[in-house]
């Protein structure tokens, strides 16, 4: 059904009657436009090429590994008393590790547990140093190799690595000139040459 358009003097009456209309509702006022924020703007920190690290050395892909120059492990315990500073006599001293000098007394350390060993240990070099004795001879043994079944590797010979620590401990340290590997003929790798000083 087609709608019927107003003719002209219907049209003028509509308008007329239109003009005298009042609404209802009072129109609503339009809400304001946001006005756009200005993004805040930071300053991009300078990024500045990390240096290498020193002693780190730079590695390519399809480089073959440079061998190590060097390491951190702490050196053998007999590598660490011959390496250490000769405070004796460089004679007396260069005498004794060619096994030339002849201890004045001794004390065997075999079979001791570290608690037995230590106190036995004390009284000799304080009784030796007392009579003024100057070069002794502490055997320690070189330890035997157990089952080791940890991942950590054990230490075997526990006298022989504890004794040149007790050593240099009081109450021996004051007392300890030098402790040197003894030679083969005094038990080489199971004994201990210990220079004393003299007593004050």
């Amino acid at each position: 059904m087609r709608r019927r358009t107003l003719r002209p003097d219907e049209a003028e009456l509509w308008a007329h009657v239109a003009r005298t209309a009042k609404p209802l509702h009072a129109p609503r006022a339009p809400l304001p436009r946001p006005e756009p924020e200005e993004p805040v703007l930071h300053p991009r920190p300078e990024i500045l090429p990390t240096p290498p690290e020193p002693g780190l050395n730079r590695f390519r892909v399809g480089e073959r590994a440079r061998p190590a120059t060097g390491h951190d492990v702490l050196p053998p315990l007999p590598e660490r008393l011959a390496t250490a500073p000769v405070l004796m006599d460089a004679k007396n001293h260069a005498r004794m590790i060619r096994g030339k000098l002849t201890p004045e007394a001794r004390i065997d350390l075999h079979g001791m547990t570290v608690a037995e060993a230590h106190p036995e240990l004390i009284r000799f070099v304080m009784n030796s140093w007392s009579a003024g004795l100057r070069l002794v001879l502490v055997i320690t043994g070189k330890g035997k190799q157990g089952p080791d079944h940890g991942p950590i590797p054990m230490r075997y010979g526990v006298l022989k690595h504890q004794v040149p620590h007790w050593l240099r401990l009081p109450p021996l340290g004051p007392c300890v000139l030098q402790v040197t590997e003894a030679h083969l003929k005094h038990g080489g790798a199971g004994a201990y040459y210990v220079y004393l000083r003299r007593p004050r």
